[in-house]
């Protein structure tokens, strides 16, 4: 996750945006074609003249690039950085401690996980009114939790709240274990829901164009999880080896998965016919292709196809898992392909995989 600092500045008289960031190519590549932009080496910052327009260009180039902090630009400011009525249409502004975010941009949190993060935190900070969140000990935190229990939260979205308190005191504040009494809501123990590779070959065969069936191909066959697929580059796929090469997957781990022949022949057309520059699925202006237009080509190809059920792109992930158990593919090379951080994991494709049911004779046939 990249993350920009937004910074009211005041230079020759004159009110600036200050836009601060770690050294990083993609931002500073395009902070290169945002207009007016200059150095100032006194505050050690990019910056640009302060109005709605240029406001709204900053949040436009680095939409689905970088996580923007507004807390510091919208709040209460002092000195040379002061408040300024320059608002953004429809810009949250944040409460979160600028040290939170920046450990979570230390810590290279993806940016799903930090807006879950920051905004169950800010949750937590509202709750309690402006009182001081180190002032605050484990029985105020489990009286919260249990507000949130009666809001009928699901057991996931608890054990996000949890995990976003945890971080600021243990991660931000260095206080390890503070919360280490505090009850977590026991997981549901869900199968994976998984289609049959007749229902998936139909529904690739139900797509609209070339690129929509590579996007889906690429899903089933790699064992990809949907943000995988979107931050894959061209460069990604090694045809030589036959392998795609996935970069920061969950956990900010590397890893390597299969390249399908077939794929590969339909990527080399797609390539050929939509022309991609940097990423291999590109929307609007090179940007990243979107998560919601990779459910929405899905939902499509599965109505086309006749499937009633809800169909998801996690769905073609457990499908991948399951069929190459299924094959004999061993659970450990499963593991790997698949990025799983523990066989535990894996091992649930055991639970949903029919190829041990075959030699089973049904009590009533």
């Amino acid at each position: 996750m990249k993350y920009i600092t937004l910074k009211h500045l005041l230079i020759n008289g004159e009110k600036k945006i200050g836009l601060q960031f770690y050294p990083d190519k993609v931002i500073q590549a395009l902070v290169k074609q945002m207009p007016e932009v200059k150095w100032s080496s006194e505050y050690s910052m990019v910056f640009l003249p302060n109005n709605k327009s240029n406001l709204q260009i900053v949040y436009k180039t680095f939409k689905g690039v970088a996580w923007i902090n507004g807390s510091t630009f919208y709040g209460n400011s002092r000195g040379k950085q002061y408040d300024t009525q320059v608002i953004a249409p429809s810009v949250k502004k944040s409460i979160c401690p600028d040290s939170y975010i920046q450990k979570l941009e230390v810590n290279h949190y993806s940016k799903n996980t930090a807006r879950s993060y920051i905004t169950n935190f800010e949750k937590f900070m509202n709750h309690f009114n402006g009182r001081d969140v180190n002032s605050l000990d484990e029985e105020d935190i489990q009286n919260y939790l249990q507000v949130l229990t009666k809001k009928e939260l699901s057991k996931s979205s608890l054990n996000t709240a949890i995990n976003a308190i945890k971080f600021y005191y243990e991660v931000v504040m260095g206080m390890p274990n503070r919360f280490y009494k505090i009850d977590r809501p026991r997981k549901d123990q869900r199968l994976p829901e998984v289609l049959s590779k007749e229902e998936i070959v139909n529904i690739i065969k139900h797509t609209n164009n070339i690129k929509h069936k590579c996007i889906l191909s690429l899903l089933y066959s790699a064992g990809l999880r949907r943000g995988e697929l979107i931050n894959l580059k061209i460069n990604d796929i090694d045809s030589k080896r036959m392998v795609i090469r996935v970069n920061k997957g969950k956990g900010n781990k590397d890893r390597i998965t299969l390249l399908s022949t077939n794929v590969l022949c339909d990527l080399r057309t797609y390539f050929k016919e939509w022309k991609p520059k940097t990423y291999l699925f590109e929307g609007p202006h090179e940007s990243q292709y979107s998560a919601k237009s990779i459910e929405n080509i899905l939902k499509n190809a599965a109505k086309k196809a006749g499937i009633k059920k809800r169909v998801t792109p996690h769905m073609l992930r457990h499908s991948f898992g399951t069929h190459l158990l299924e094959k004999g593919v061993d659970l450990r090379q499963i593991q790997v392909l698949m990025g799983h951080h523990s066989s535990k994991t894996t091992e649930i494709y055991t639970h949903v995989a029919v190829n041990t049911f075959a030699v089973i004779k049904n009590l009533l046939d």
